[in-house]
């Protein structure tokens, strides 16, 4: 084992508070494996009858907080959407993160940090540090820098009980550039390896080092040789319903790692706002198809 990790298997979560891996897989057993993007898209606050401006922008946030919080096991802001409105949207992000713990639901800071050491130390304090205005239950980081780049996220998260979800084989056409170099020693098998090497850390059935895997990619897990089921990880998996994935297309695609699939669904559910009940009943609907898949 890496030094790095070794030392790492040291770290603790805060007292009193589960690993965000054991908290992830409770709520999955709990509300179903669900997870609902919150995109504040100009187009979707048009569509609500919202102005595309910080008011609207926090209606439409704490709205799906409401709606969604006992059905899904965790929510997901997208963070750019926010910081288009500058600081007064990052402030609405702020108070969005802190509805969704008095709700009861995990957060996943849609982030995609990444960078190197200080700077690296100074997005994981702002995203996992107790005490943080921007605290998440988990974020989502970027290892192209490295993935030993992401150390400073990958202990504070183990410290504070939080978890990180990193890029390892996205559905964007662009991705293949960079992640399916390397055939069947690819670039996101590497990753994937190094994810599970940060979860021999965490006890339990299901660590705190997730990984995202768009879940449009189709064969790429099998023609790649990437084994997710090994990870011991949750897997977020955007990309379900507008986005063309089904529940079906799930549990095909992840195989034997299916029962740690998070799917993400955001435009398909938020599309039937703004009202909670409409916003309830599409939630109901494909937390059911994937509970049945």
């Amino acid at each position: 084992m890496p030094e790095s990790a070794a030392a790492g298997q040291r770290s603790l979560a805060q007292p009193g508070r589960e690993p965000f891996g054991s908290r992830l897989a409770a709520a999955m057993a709990a509300r179903g494996p669900l997870c609902v993007g919150i995109d504040p898209h100009p187009g979707l606050l048009a569509d609500w009858g919202l102005n595309d401006d910080v008011a609207g922008l926090e209606r439409f946030s704490l709205t799906v907080v409401e709606a969604v919080a006992t059905l899904a096991a965790a929510v997901k802001p997208q963070v750019a959407l926010y910081e288009r409105h500058g600081s007064a949207g990052m402030a609405v992000l702020e108070r969005t993160l802190a509805a969704a713990s008095d709700a009861g639901v995990l957060s996943i800071a849609d982030a995609k940090r990444g960078d190197i050491g200080s700077t690296m130390a100074a997005y994981a304090d702002a995203w996992l540090r107790d005490g943080s205005a921007l605290a998440a239950d988990s974020v989502t980081l970027s290892p192209y820098l490295g993935f030993e780049s992401l150390r400073p996220a990958l202990d504070l998260a183990a410290e504070s009980g939080r978890g990180v979800f990193v890029l390892a084989l996205t559905s964007n056409p662009e991705g293949k550039s960079v992640q399916h170099v390397g055939g069947t020693e690819s670039v996101a098998r590497r990753i994937a390896e190094a994810a599970a090497e940060e979860n021999r850390r965490y006890p339990g059935a299901m660590g705190s080092v997730g990984l995202v895997v768009g879940a449009t990619i189709g064969r790429a897990l099998v023609e790649l040789g990437l084994d997710l089921d090994a990870v011991h990880g949750p897997i977020l998996a955007p990309g379900l319903g507008a986005q063309g994935a089904t529940p079906a297309d799930l549990r095909a695609t992840f195989g034997a790692a299916h029962p740690a699939v998070l799917g993400t669904s955001s435009r398909g559910i938020l599309a039937a706002g703004p009202t909670i009940a409409g916003l309830r009943s599409a939630t109901e609907s494909t937390r059911d198809g994937l509970l049945e898949a």
